[in-house]
């Protein structure tokens, strides 16, 4: 029997069409995304289980005043009016009103999505559109998965509490900053938490985080025929580009980390010297420490690139000039950096797991980042990554990606298991002891500038 009804497929092929591709995405002029439309739509399916609407509303303008939120992100909201208007965040709610965090289950889905319009599509196996695995369709999968375990104990209410985070604000590099992490800041969220994103079924209690540096030359331009009076900075962040990738890769174990080399940029015209350009480098890690190590790292070998290419191009005719000025022109700056990594592996939260017959993520295969960082370090709280579907082979973020409908069934059947599983072990549990956030205070801390 599907657990996804024709109402569940039709809930999905109207999110699909939904264009909620957050602004940096799409770029600052764009027309604003369709967010508030989508978790409406999507509240409305929930309160046929039964769930309220306990929050729904844009993070405040002081979530993003803190060193660690990524510069695009700050820069958006002083250059964007409506930069964190039209993307608001939704928790759903479902069983005792009180603050019972020890009997609660948080489930964390993103509406928002990756630029680049994707045909919608549904041929009776397969689901094609922007967002169809990362992740609307785990979105509606996992309503259709609630509603089988309601149905199996209807009593669940009683003493097991769920919240659903419907968030905006995970991709574009914002990571969760004003999406998540202001709602668990706000005291939104459970013993277990669970966030809704493919990884083919298996429950992942890592989550890597990542940094994002840039290389500029700010140097001088010349006229193609005379390319020797200017600095050329094409010829010197592909050098680095090159130095910097043989440098860092055998840095890098690909469970640790990874590294990406990306948005090499000087200019579009040939018959100029452009002496400004850029270059990104993107660190992923798994911990503070080599988050650390990595900085290092590449401040350090940033530094023997310089040195290799004064030596390299010293006597050149046209580079010369580039060669003997190459460390004085070139600067590092973080565009982002700081934020925590996840790693929740507990005998209690793998017992349960296996309690209800998820599969674990193979502790050798490299984890993702995902707003799953913001629980790193929650106390007595244990958080898994876990949906249908890979980012990968259902081409996430990339031309033609889709979400079959067996994964998200099985992604709906895991659902019941996974409550039953935890409400046989902690729904009569006295809440912890320990101080709590009142759930509804304002989100973020006092900012932090730099």
């Amino acid at each position: 029997m599907s657990l996804l009804t024709p109402a569940d497929r039709a809930l999905l092929l109207e999110l699909l069409r939904l264009p909620t591709a957050g602004p940096l995405e799409t770029g600052a002029g764009a027309p604003p995304p369709a967010l508030w439309q989508a978790q409406r739509s999507y509240a409305a399916a929930a309160a046929g289980l039964g769930f309220r609407v306990a929050h729904h509303a844009p993070a405040p303008p002081e979530c993003a005043d803190r060193a660690d939120v990524p510069l695009s992100v700050r820069r958006a909201v002083v250059e964007q009016p409506e930069f964190l208007a039209c993307q608001p965040s939704l928790v759903l709610s479902l069983g005792p009103d009180s603050e019972l965090r020890s009997r609660t289950v948080m489930f964390n889905v993103h509406l928002d999505t990756v630029a680049g319009a994707e045909p919608v599509s549904f041929d009776g196996s397969r689901f094609h559109g922007r967002g169809a695995v990362d992740a609307k369709g785990p979105a509606v999968a996992l309503l259709a998965g609630l509603r089988s375990a309601l149905a199996g104990q209807p009593n669940l209410p009683d003493d097991t509490r769920i919240l659903i985070q419907a968030v905006s604000g995970e991709e574009g590099g914002a990571l969760g900053t004003i999406g998540t992490r202001p709602l668990v800041e706000a005291g939104y969220y459970g013993r277990l938490n669970v966030f809704c994103e493919p990884t083919g079924g298996r429950a992942l209690a890592r989550s890597t985080a990542s940094m994002t540096a840039r290389l500029r030359v700010v140097g001088e331009d010349a006229v193609d025929d005379r390319p020797e009076a200017g600095h050329n900075a094409g010829v010197l962040l592909g050098f680095l580009a090159q130095h910097l990738a043989a440098e860092l890769d055998p840095e890098l174990d690909p469970a640790a980390g990874q590294l990406c080399l990306a948005g090499l940029h000087t200019g579009r015209l040939h018959n100029r010297v452009y002496g400004t350009g850029e270059l990104l480098i993107n660190l992923s890690y798994d911990s503070r420490a080599t988050a650390d190590r990595l900085e290092r790292r590449l401040a350090e070998s940033l530094d023997g690139g310089l040195r290799a290419f004064s030596q390299r191009f010293a006597d050149s005719r046209r580079f010369a000039r580039t060669a003997a000025d190459a460390a004085r022109v070139t600067r590092l700056d973080w565009l982002k950096r700081g934020l925590p990594a996840l790693d929740s592996r507990s005998d209690w939260g793998s017992s349960l797991l296996a309690a209800a017959g998820v599969p674990s993520w193979p502790a050798a295969e490299p984890a993702f980042t995902c707003d799953a960082i913001w629980l790193a370090g929650v106390p007595d709280t244990h958080t898994v990554v876990l949906g249908p579907g890979s980012l990968d082979a259902n081409h996430a973020h990339a031309r033609g990606e889709f979400a079959d409908l067996d994964d998200l069934e099985a992604f709906a059947a895991a659902v019941p298991r996974l409550l039953a599983a935890f409400r046989d072990r902690y729904a009569h549990l006295p809440s912890p002891s320990a101080p709590i956030q009142e759930e509804g205070s304002t989100p973020c801390r006092p900012p932090v500038r730099n």
